[in-house]
Formats: structure tokens, sequence, C-alpha cells
């Protein structure tokens, strides 16, 4: 080889050119995820609300590169609007379910609006339902309509196309904007876990990869994997007990304010003595199932020292080695589904809207699973029995006239019957004539 190389020489320029690349790459990605996670802070910080309309946000622009996989820019010239009522189908499903989950927040803005506004709201909630129904009728009437000649597989394609996307990312999504009203730290901490557990994976693998884990994704190793599980568990106990001394991300929100909150914590967030057999009562059925097997087969002086053990810890990190289980053994396989969607498509990425990770649903294909996973976990283990003012409110708004003003009667009877409220407080005789007047009974 002229110029003083040797053919020993390239596979060594090629790897320090390979290695040059995955610096550039892992600086790349490091310094956009500092700057999303500042962002990110920025926006939990302001609050609920805004916390909703940045779910609000990322959907769309999950939607908008999902939308675009599947455009066709020829057909599309033939099909003017087309690409609106998929947006049309959008806007439908994600009215109907951000009011289903922020129905009873809206029943207490109703106690503090003014009249207009007042009926507008209790409209909304009482009719939502119906109203998006016929709204999505509309859609479908509209998509019929548009059918062309010649044109019928590609826009049922497109139809059926669109309808996957609302069920696989939007309405897993939007269970987050039911968590963050149960409390930020509910919406926080899930979306924490895979977000830790995508670096913690990425690290690993990166400085320990060896053996790969699954064609789907050629650069996810099992060391990557494990090292993710581990790492996600340390991160998920610790970041809990740190999330839990903060009443604003702790507190409910029961309306739609951005002001301060004032709650009594959980006694979740509040250090706790277990024993074994305690610690088992109040996690999941597994745990519980698991000590029941080891009371059978460890002999009893065993099972006596296991029993005996006492830890003093948060409930809430509790919960959070469980959500950390779930997002490092089942989360990634969202990331896998994804993988192989992009295959199908020959893509590389879904976008290139975050430099060094992607698009934005390479990034968030992972938050679907543990969305509704999250979810129903809060509702079944952490808090399975709760009724706020606000979902009183939404129950009362389903009621006839009568039946409402029956209620008001009773319920100040109620409350004067108990002392929380003194004799004459209220215009009782009117209550009474009202309610006499629209038919009420009793």
């Amino acid at each position: 080889m002229s110029g003083g190389g040797t053919d020993d020489d390239v596979p060594k320029v090629v790897a320090k050119e390979d290695q040059a690349k995955r610096m550039k790459s892992f600086r790349t990605r490091t310094v956009s995820t500092v700057v999303m996670l500042g962002g990110f802070v920025c926006i939990v910080w302001a609050g609920h609300v805004p916390v909703m309309f940045f779910v609000l946000m990322l959907q769309i622009l999950i939607v908008r590169e999902a939308f675009g996989l599947g455009r066709m820019a020829q057909e599309e010239l033939k099909l003017p609007w087309f690409r609106a009522q998929q947006w049309y189908f959008f806007a439908v499903s994600t009215a109907y379910l951000y009011l289903s989950f922020i129905s009873s927040n809206l029943m207490v803005e109703v106690t503090v609006s003014s009249r207009s506004l007042a009926l507008l709201l209790v409209w909304a909630v009482k009719r939502h339902l119906i109203v998006c129904f016929f709204g999505y009728c509309a859609g479908f009437v509209m998509f019929v309509l548009s059918l062309k000649r010649g044109m019928y597989l590609y826009q049922f394609a497109q139809y059926a196309w669109t309808h996957m996307i609302i069920f696989m990312v939007i309405l897993p999504t939007s269970f987050f904007v039911s968590n963050t009203f149960q409390g930020i730290v509910w919406y926080l901490l899930p979306a924490m876990l895979i977000v830790a557990n995508d670096i913690f994976a990425y690290l690993a693998g990166f400085f320990f990869g060896r053996t790969p884990l699954i064609k789907l994704s050629p650069k996810k190793t099992w060391e990557g994997f494990i090292g993710a599980l581990l790492g996600t568990g340390v991160f998920a106990f610790y970041i809990s007990r740190l999330l839990a001394s903060s009443k604003w991300l702790t507190c409910p929100r029961h309306d739609l304010s951005l002001g301060p909150l004032e709650c009594e914590p959980s006694a979740i967030f509040f250090d706790r003595a277990f024993t074994t057999q305690e610690l088992a009562a109040e996690m999941p059925g597994p745990l519980e199932e698991l000590l029941v097997g080891l009371h059978l087969v460890l002999p009893t002086p065993a099972w006596e020292w296991l029993a005996s053990r006492t830890f003093t810890v948060m409930p809430i990190q509790l919960h959070a080695l469980v959500m950390s289980f779930f997002a490092s053994l089942i989360s990634p396989f969202g990331g896998f589904f994804a993988s192989g969607f992009k295959r199908a498509f020959k893509l590389k990425d879904f976008g290139d809207t975050i430099p060094g990770h992607g698009g934005l649903t390479d990034r968030f294909d992972c938050q679907v699973l543990m969305a509704v996973f999250s979810y129903l976990y809060y509702w079944n283990y952490i808090q399975a029995s709760s009724r706020s003012v606000g979902d009183l409110l939404t129950d009362a708004a389903q009621l006839s006239p009568a039946k409402q003003i029956e209620l008001l009667f009773r319920l100040h009877n109620l409350l004067v019957g108990e002392g929380l409220l003194p004799e004459g407080s209220a215009p009782t005789e009117l209550l009474l004539r009202l309610h006499n007047l629209l038919g009420g009974e009793g």
C-alpha cells in the first residue's frame, strides 16, 4: 500500500471513525436530553393544567409524525381535505377523552364561574358523550361521501391507520391526564421511570453491551436491558422519596386553577415500619402469594426470622419499585413494537424532531403502556375508593331539576342537624316550595 500505510491500518481507521461517530452521537443525545429535562421541569413547576396541555401537545406532535408515515403525496393530491378528516377524528376522540377525565374538575369550576359559563360547563359535562358520538358520526359520514373511484383501497387504509393511531397512542397516553389531577407525582414518577430506564439502558449498552437482545432492535443488548432494570429500580426507590416531599407534586388538583395547593398528604408519603407480612399486605397480590409460597417451603426457624424482619420505608417507594419493574420489563416492548414498525416502513426514525433521539414517537413509544399501567395500578392498589367533591357534583348534574333541588334541601337539613350550619342559614322554605313546584317527593 503506497504512502507508508498497510492493509492492517484500514480496520483501525474504520474503528476510530466509528468510535468518533458514537461519541458525537452520545454528546448530541446528552445535550438534547438535558434541554428536554429542563423544559419538562419548568412545565411541572407551572402546575397540573400546564402538564395537561403538555400531554396534549405531545399527542399532537406524535400524531403528526404517525399520520406522515401513512401519507402518499401523489394520492393525496387527488383527495383534498382528506388529511383534515384525519385531524378531525383526532379532535373528536381527544375531546371525548379529556372531558371524561376532567369532568369533576369542570364541575368544581361551575361553583366559582359566572352563570353563563356555569351553564356551558354543566352542559359540556352532561352531554359530552352524545355530542362526541354525533361528532364522530359526522366524520364518518364525511369519509363515506369523500370516497372516490380508484382510491377506495388507499382511503380505507388511511381510515384504518387513523383509528389505529387513536387506539394505540391517543387513548393510552390520555390516562396521564387523569393521573396528573390525582397529583402530579402520579404522572411524573411513571414518566421519569421510562426516561430513566431508557438512559440506563443506553449507558449500560454503550459501555458494556456485547450480547444482542432482540433482532427487531439490533442495538439493544442484554447488558443494557439488565443494567436498566437494576438502575431503574434504584432510581425509583430514591426519586419517589424525593418527590414525596413536595406538596405541589403530591396534592390532587380538584379544579382547573393555577394557584397554590394545600392538602393533608396521604399516608403513603410518610415513613412507616413494616414487618415482612405487613409489607406483603401493602403491595399487590403477587408479593403476598410469594410469601405464602416461602412459608410453605422454608424451615420454620427461617420463616420466623423472615417474618419478624422490620423495614422502615415510605409506601410510595414500594409502589415505585413495582412501577420500575413494569418500566424495565414490559414497557420496552413498546419500543420493540415501534422498531418493528419502522422496519416495515424502512425507516431509521419516526422523525427528526429531537436531535440525537429521532422523532417524538421514538422517545415516547414506551410511555404508551406505562400510561395505562400507572392509571390502573393507581386506582386498583393506591386509591381504590375515593370520591371528590367534583365527582359528586358530576353525579348531581345527571339528576333532574326536581332531584337536584331535593338533594340540596336534604343536604341542608343534614348539615343543620349535624351543627355544621346554623338554623335559618339557607332559604329552606323557598327550597321546599321549588321542590314541590317541580314535582318532587318527600
